[in-house]
């Protein structure tokens, strides 16, 4: 039965999801702000645009979006393992997860914002993207105390 395999392996499961969210975190939390260093000091079609570029790109693609893959998989499978604890009458996974959609949704933002330096179409100044850099921080708030303290 698939939950006496999730039961057994819980531990690897929970160690590979936390170690996914640093991941992903440390990748949210830096984009943004290549993004804030990449429009106020960068020239449009110089050769440090195409550096920034890459650095965006290879920065998402390799890190970003399997971190949130890995953090999605590990995560479904903590919601479906017994000794998880996760009780849907209770309030804190609920909270934990719109907060999950957010960071998410955010991901998926920063996303079309690279594209749109890609694209040389970026009509946004580095302080939205400062203003921005500070969601994953509120979105981290709220999952950590809602996993601890259950809120």
């Amino acid at each position: 039965m698939i939950t006496d395999f999730l039961a057994t392996v819980y531990p690897w499961t929970k160690a590979l999801h936390i170690i996914s969210v640093i991941a992903w975190m440390a990748g949210m939390f830096y984009l943004p702000r290549l993004f804030v260093y990449h429009v106020e000091q960068v020239e449009p079609g110089s050769a440090t645009d195409a550096m920034f570029q890459t650095m965006e790109r290879r920065l998402l693609r390799a890190i970003i979006n399997p971190a949130s893959i890995a953090t999605w998989c590990f995560g479904l499978a903590l919601v479906f393992t017994p000794q998880a604890g996760v009780y849907w009458t209770e309030i804190w996974p609920w909270s934990k997860a719109a907060a999950v959609l957010g960071m998410t949704w955010f991901h998926h933002w920063l996303a079309l914002r690279r594209k749109d330096f890609a694209n040389g179409t970026n009509t946004r100044s580095g302080r939205t993207y400062r203003m921005m850099n500070e969601l994953p921080t509120l979105f981290l708030v709220i999952i950590v105390f809602s996993v601890v303290l259950k809120f």
